[in-house]
């Protein structure tokens, strides 16, 4: 039986490597871990996946090394304008290298970024054809702004100068409005970055009304630090947060995934400042406006009622002035019909009066006297029967031109 060693095996397999691969050859692979260390060479590990079901189909050591690794990275992320980092896909020049001891690996000696580019813009446009078929583009945007945006949930960096430069131009607007912020610290770029803000849009969920928005807000830097804001966990949750969500996340390329799912997205925390002051000083034009409609509609008002009470008070004047006019009339006609009442019963009573006088008159002793009656009297009355006197009584006689005395000197009875 023929044998070798397994050093031998591993020459020739190095061998015929070495021999099948002399020149760098360009293969397409994800990048599934990445770390550089304190020497400045990058290691990492290289995968394929089946595009279908995710299945892993192959996977491989590579190495940059510090020599070259100087060059690329910056290359690479001038281009692209994101960092290089695991999860990304690249077209890399490689080397492959067999060592007896340590096994097959590879190493970059150059880097395509325009693949890198197109992968993630088809990467970010597949993200976007996602978020429209589970048709939650929109849904924050559909949510209504209040009125009065005063209470902000605040996802930055407790650090980020963007975030202080936001509170400085928010507390210090020259309408003097009043904010209550609270900051729900989270880590804004790297790996961690998107479950970190998730984690915050949690906790400000389990607080909801306390709030009116959540401002999203990251101040300036590197465009490689914004991959985390392509994220489609991150845009699913933003989509469908409860509160509208206001991005500032200082970039000035291309809008992320998040500006794109945001209800407003601006450019800078400065920006997210001066729109929110904006808004309240809209909100309190407009209450100038309804206050100055309202203090137009109760003066035309107080003018209409005016009117009316002056027009109802010409109406009693005019009314009162008929009504003395026609009472003034009415009593007129009762005074001439009183006077003439009057004048009747002062005839009637006037007749009455001549009546009774004339009756006094005819029977008075004065009447009677001057008739040729005469009247007699004893001790001063009148004598109406020969009963009242005796004979030898002295009694006076009236007639009408004067009077005398008799002497009765013979009692004559008159027997009935």
């Amino acid at each position: 039986m023929n044998s070798i060693t397994l050093s031998d095996l591993t020459t020739q397999i190095q061998e015929t490597i070495r021999s099948g691969f002399e020149t760098p050859i360009w293969i397409r692979a994800e990048i599934s871990e990445l770390r550089d260390n304190s020497g400045g060479h990058c290691y990492l590990e290289l995968i394929e996946k089946d595009s279908n079901s995710d299945t892993l189909l192959a996977k491989s050591k590579a190495t940059i090394w510090a020599n070259i690794y100087r060059m690329l990275k910056p290359y690479f992320e001038s281009s692209t304008g994101q960092s290089l980092r695991a999860g990304l896909n690249v077209l890399v020049a490689v080397t492959v290298e067999f060592h007896g001891v340590y096994g097959f690996s590879l190493n970059v000696r150059d880097i395509d970024p325009t693949f890198t580019i197109g992968e993630m813009a088809a990467r970010r446009l597949k993200i976007i054809r996602q978020l429209e078929a589970d048709g939650i583009v929109e849904m924050n945007k559909q949510l209504e702004l209040p009125k009065l945006i005063q209470r902000i949930a605040i996802i930055s960096s407790a650090t980020a100068a963007g975030f202080g430069d936001f509170l400085d131009q928010l507390n210090n607007n020259p309408s003097q409005f009043v904010f209550y912020t609270k900051l729900f610290p989270s880590i804004m770029q790297g790996d961690q970055a998107e479950n970190s803000i998730i984690e915050a849009l949690e906790k400000i969920y389990e607080n909801i009304d306390l709030f009116d928005v959540v401002v999203i807000i990251r101040g300036g830097g590197a465009t490689t630090d914004l991959a985390c804001f392509d994220s489609y966990q991150l845009a699913l949750n933003c989509a469908q947060f409860p509160l509208p969500i206001i991005a500032g996340i200082g970039h000035q390329r291309d809008i992320s995934i998040l500006d794109l799912v945001a209800h407003t997205s601006l450019k800078t925390p400065t920006a997210v400042a001066e729109y929110l002051i904006s808004n309240l000083q809209d909100a309190e034009n407009d209450l100038e406006d309804v206050f100055a409609e309202i203090r137009f509609f109760v003066k035309n008002k107080i003018e209409n009622e005016i009117r009316s009470i002056d027009q109802i008070r010409l109406q009693i004047k005019q009314t009162l002035k008929s009504w003395v006019v026609e009472r003034a009339h009415l009593l007129k006609i009762h005074r001439s019909r009183l006077h003439s009442n009057v004048q009747m019963i002062l005839v009637r009573q006037n007749n009455r009066l001549l009546l009774l006088e004339k009756n006094i008159e005819t029977h008075s002793p004065k009447f009677l006297l001057k008739h040729g009656y005469t009247i007699s009297t004893f001790n001063g009355k009148r004598i109406t029967s020969s009963n009242q006197v005796k004979t030898g009584d002295k009694i006076r006689t009236f007639v009408s031109d004067g009077d005398f005395e008799s002497i009765v000197i013979e009692e004559l009875k008159i027997k009935n």
